[in-house]
């Protein structure tokens, strides 16, 4: 999902545990996970099926997946694609971990499976140095979302924040976390701006597979950067284990409270996924005078189903463009672009007629 590799795999080697890194999602990786998947299973489940059958190629024995409770299927896709890997002869072991919320001392007792004899000292030292990578990630994308639009040479962001995120990678104990930040961020800095250009900005919403991994979305964050947009996420991968792991502990971060609470004018009930998240993140990117929205989801997911239906509302009245993008196995990279560059071209009018009659 996105580079939340890289985080995990700091955080169990860091307990001495192997980790095997699958080869990034790719269309390989797709028509496996859709030749055993149920068919109407969401893309999601089909990558990460994919997933698992390349890295048992690299000698991999072992899944540790999130569990989950609720309306979102997501909650037995373990249990489904451990079963599909059985049939196919896959001997892995499932480790699954649940929302600690509902089950801590499950929680724990697999944490301790996972890790072994290493103390519970040594185990916290490993979860939090993992949270410190995805917060440094986090804001190394935050800054490409910036230099993208404003780029005086294409691609130089891109290959900026791949060498800014070795120097993180290559951290392998927490003390040398800062140092390597300090490099990474700047190496990002370091990328000719130019910083008085006209950009749009759009929020992207939607189901957290979808947002954060690239090969799903198609690469829309470079995309749209590419078309002199600025985007911003309503999910980072830090935010999401701060809130969902940490339980919210960690201060001075983003979290989903606010954007539950501006949710409830249009949505009262709880409905699985990021659904409330979706409506909410919409009405504050509205507010924070975003000049357009743009929703990522997989095909089938319900949660995100719930929240296209509200969106027009939304728009209506509030005043911000939105667009829906769908996305499966049968999605083209043409048919994309056309839509996202439509929809620029709308923001970009519309924005320009704001400003003559301002």
């Amino acid at each position: 999902m996105g580079y939340m590799w890289i985080c995990i795999k700091a955080m169990l080697e860091y307990l001495n545990v192997e980790v095997v890194v699958p080869p990034p999602s790719s269309k390989k990786t797709l028509l496996l996970g859709v030749k055993h998947a149920p068919e109407f299973a969401c893309m999601p489940l089909k990558l990460n099926l994919g997933n698992f059958m390349e890295a048992a190629e690299l000698g991999a024995d072992t899944i540790v997946m999130a569990g989950g409770c609720g309306p979102c299927r997501f909650g037995y896709y373990a249990q489904v694609e451990h079963a599909i890997l059985r049939d196919l002869d896959y001997q892995y072991q499932l480790v699954v971990l649940e929302p600690p919320q509902k089950h801590i001392g499950e929680l724990l007792s697999k944490i301790k499976h996972i890790t072994g004899r290493q103390s519970w000292r040594r185990v916290i030292n490993g979860i939090r140095f993992g949270y410190h990578k995805a917060e440094a990630v986090d804001k190394l994308e935050r800054m490409a979302h910036y230099c993208r639009p404003r780029e005086t040479k294409a691609g130089t962001t891109d290959r900026a924040l791949q060498n800014a995120l070795k120097e993180i990678i290559a951290v392998a104990a927490p003390e040398g976390l800062p140092v390597a930040l300090n490099r990474a961020v700047d190496i990002m800095k370091a990328v000719p701006l130019e910083k008085n250009r006209p950009v749009l900005r759009i929020g992207l919403v939607g189901e957290i597979y979808t947002l954060l991994e690239p090969f799903a979305n198609q690469d829309i964050e470079r995309k749209l950067g590419s078309m002199g947009v600025e985007v911003d996420r309503s999910i980072y991968l830090s935010e999401w284990v701060n809130e969902h792991l940490f339980l919210g502990l960690v201060k001075n971060t983003r979290n989903s409270k606010l954007a539950k609470q501006k949710a409830v004018k249009y949505l009262r009930h709880f409905v699985g996924g990021h659904g409330l998240e979706t409506v909410g993140s919409t009405v504050l990117y509205a507010e924070q005078g975003y000049d357009g929205v743009i929703q990522m989801l997989p095909f089938t997911c319900m949660p995100e189903i719930v929240a296209q239906s509200i969106l027009p509302r939304i728009s209506s009245e509030l005043g911000i463009p939105v667009m829906t993008l769908i996305v499966d196995e049968m999605s083209g990279e043409a048919g994309l672009v056309t839509r996202l560059e439509a929809f620029v071209d709308l923001l970009a009018r519309r924005k320009q007629t704001r400003e003559v009659l301002a």
